[in-house]
């Protein structure tokens, strides 16, 4: 299933602005108001739908994050993919975002379905927690965060990391998804 609009729009819970309503966005907005009232993250801190560019053969493409979770110096901490199917299809997909996404890599990313949860080291990629009380609590995650080892990626890692990023994208977007992915063999 791909996003697609509704041909409406909502108020977005981080900004107050008025946003499209699409298949996934009231998904969206009911994580961002489970971060912000149950878990205790900053409001002004969380960022949605954060563009991702990177580069493979000398082009350009573009895939969004759903959220990134900004600390007091203005660095990326913490990133959160959401996905339509299966958690566990998206979690390396999620680490990849979360090792290139400008300012990082950061050291934790959840991936989530709203319904199911996977918490991702993403140092080591393995998972740290699973279902949504994977989700962890503001204080909690600046603890792991502040005990994190983590450090930027070689440009031979940044590489290998777009293009299985990219190869993801394309496996799980297809034509369908809003990013600037090559047309589909046999298709223009």
């Amino acid at each position: 299933m791909h996003e697609t609009s509704l041909g409406g729009t909502l108020r977005d819970y981080l900004t107050g602005e008025e946003i499209d309503e699409t298949t996934f966005e009231e998904f969206r907005q009911l994580l961002a108001r489970l971060l912000v009232e149950e878990k205790g993250y900053p409001r002004d801190r969380l960022k949605a739908k954060v563009p991702l560019t990177y580069c493979v053969d000398g082009e350009e493409f573009e895939r969004s994050v759903d959220f990134v979770l900004y600390g007091e110096a203005g660095k990326p901490i913490f990133i959160i993919m959401f996905c339509a199917g299966d958690v566990g299809t998206f979690e390396r997909e999620t680490v990849c975002a979360a090792r290139l996404i400008e300012g990082g890599p950061v050291p934790y990313a959840l991936v989530t379905d709203t319904m199911d949860a996977t918490l991702l080291d993403v140092k080591t990629g393995d998972t740290v927690a699973r279902s949504m009380n994977a989700v962890p609590e503001y204080e909690k995650l600046l603890e792991m965060v502040e005990q994190a080892d983590m450090k930027p990626l070689t440009d031979e890692q940044r590489e290998k990391q777009t293009r299985v990023f990219h190869t993801y994208c394309g496996f799980v977007c297809g034509d369908h998804c809003e990013v600037s992915l090559p047309p589909m063999p046999g298709k223009k």
